[in-house]
């Protein structure tokens, strides 16, 4: 048995009570100083996660959910701040607590502190809305007292003292976590919104229950790992069904789920993103498509509860709810969907060969020779625009890695490359090549204008 290591990004949870400018920080940190990200349409702007490198490192940054402060009492507010404290301390490797330099010390944010006491975790305290001289000042004396060390000072409005808060982070992460795994095992990993029957199906693969089932979004705690065999393959199954138990707790909820997904993603091959037939795509269901492409995994979509879609309405065909489904998840288009029911069994055995499929894509490798000429015709049949009388040349390109796959186009100036021509060369790539459920990365990089071996209009 050959074994390979894998390296999983540390985490990074942004924490603290409503109101302080947890998003807004986010937004920045992940916008600003952003190196892994796409510009695909479709991606929901507000996500929880994104991947950032900072001084050489890569990390993964989660926002907490936000709390509608209007339709809850506030000693609602008051559990759900806690809530939220207690999954990051459980779960992230660093903590952001963030508190407002404004407007000062809260009741609220003792919660946060009494939660952060009790974990192990390492915390850097950050007071955010720190524009003017006046609050730069009074922060330091007024935030003593939480005993996390003196508050590093930003603006998340200004963009202000963001390079010194990454700067604390990145001293407080964990080295990289090598994981050992065996190169000839595909993990999978079931991830989905709370109740969607992602344990359900887990048992339905296994033919056995290995996972306990329930209706009430929680029931397993913990993520699980189960081997299996499939034909001549060793199956690794992880299992995210684990989400907050005080159901009430809604936003905690998504939290807690997107920051298990991520986890669970990091560790896999291929992403089964499990959604309800009878509700369809949801803004969550988007996020999570998102972390599995950002993560740069394979992805097959489940529509789980097909028997009651079914009874509910039958007049519409699997290929026109594709079709909606890809409406609804734009940027994942290329992912493959199948219709089944966990519960009942039926459909049950369209998903194994389509995940079969993507491990197959994932290790797809296009020849040198191949992708040129399919390029060539491409960007003869359609030149990209010119930028001030300055047209875009394409001289080589090549598909330098597998799984993930990354393509490296030499071009005459990367600049004159928009996201909408980008976009046409993927999908050209995709129309020849079959890579259906895996994300590809594309690569412009700056090559002298007089280079022999042009690929030209």
């Amino acid at each position: 048995m050959e074994t390979l290591a894998k390296v999983r990004p540390a985490t990074v949870a942004i924490v603290g009570r409503p109101n302080v400018g947890k998003s807004a920080l986010f937004n920045r940190l992940v916008g600003k100083r952003l190196a892994i990200v796409d510009d695909e349409p479709g991606v929901t702007r507000d996500r929880l996660y994104a991947l950032v490198e900072w001084r050489n490192r890569t990390f993964s940054v989660i926002d907490t959910a936000g709390i509608d402060t209007d339709a809850i009492s506030s000693d609602e507010m008051a559990r759900q701040t806690r809530a939220q404290a207690e999954i990051a301390a459980n779960d992230a490797d660093v903590i952001v607590f963030v508190v407002d330099g404004k407007a000062g010390l809260s009741p609220l944010d003792d919660d946060v502190v009494h939660i952060m006491r009790k974990t192990r975790r390492p915390v850097v305290l950050c007071a955010n809305k720190a524009e003017s001289d006046r609050v730069k000042l009074q922060i330091p004396g007024e935030f003593a007292r939480l005993g996390f060390g003196e508050p590093i000072l930003v603006s998340a409005l200004h963009g202000e003292g963001t390079g010194d808060l990454l700067d604390a982070i990145v001293e407080k992460l964990p080295d990289d976590i090598l994981e050992t795994v065996d190169d000839t095992e595909l993990a999978l990993a079931i991830v989905g919104r709370p109740n969607v029957g992602k344990s359900s199906l887990l048992n339905a693969m296994l033919g056995e229950d290995r996972s306990i089932v329930s209706d009430i979004p929680g029931t397993t705690r913990d993520a699980i790992d189960t081997l299996f065999q499939f034909h001549e393959h060793k199956i690794r199954l992880i299992d995210t069904a684990g989400v907050w138990r005080k159901t009430k707790h809604h936003g905690a909820i998504e939290y807690y789920a997107s920051l298990r997904s991520l986890q669970a993603i990091a560790r896999c091959d291929i992403a089964i993103l499990v959604i309800d037939s009878m509700i369809g795509i949801r803004d969550q269901d988007r996020r999570m498509a998102g972390m599995v492409l950002e993560e740069r995994k394979g992805l097959v979509i489940v529509a789980n509860k097909w028997d009651l879609a079914l009874q509910q309405d039958g007049d519409f065909s699997q290929n026109e709810l594709i079709d909606v489904i890809h409406q609804e998840v734009p940027f994942a288009s290329f992912a493959p969907v199948t219709f089944l029911s966990a519960m009942t069994g039926r459909r049950l055995g369209s998903l194994m060969p389509l995940v079969m499929k993507v491990r197959t894509n994932l290790d797809r490798r296009v020849t040198t020779p191949q992708l040129n000429a399919v390029i060539r015709d491409a960007v003869y049949a359609h030149p990209a625009p010119g930028h001030m009388g300055k047209p875009l040349r394409v001289y080589y390109a090549a598909h330098v890695t597998t799984h993930p796959h990354l393509f490296i186009f030499h071009v005459n100036d990367p600049d004159l490359v928009p996201s909408s021509y980008e976009r046409f060369i993927e999908n050209t790539i995709r129309a020849n090549f079959d890579f259906e459920g895996v994300p590809l990365k594309l690569e412009f990089r700056a090559r002298r204008d007089d280079d022999n071996g042009a690929i030209k209009e």
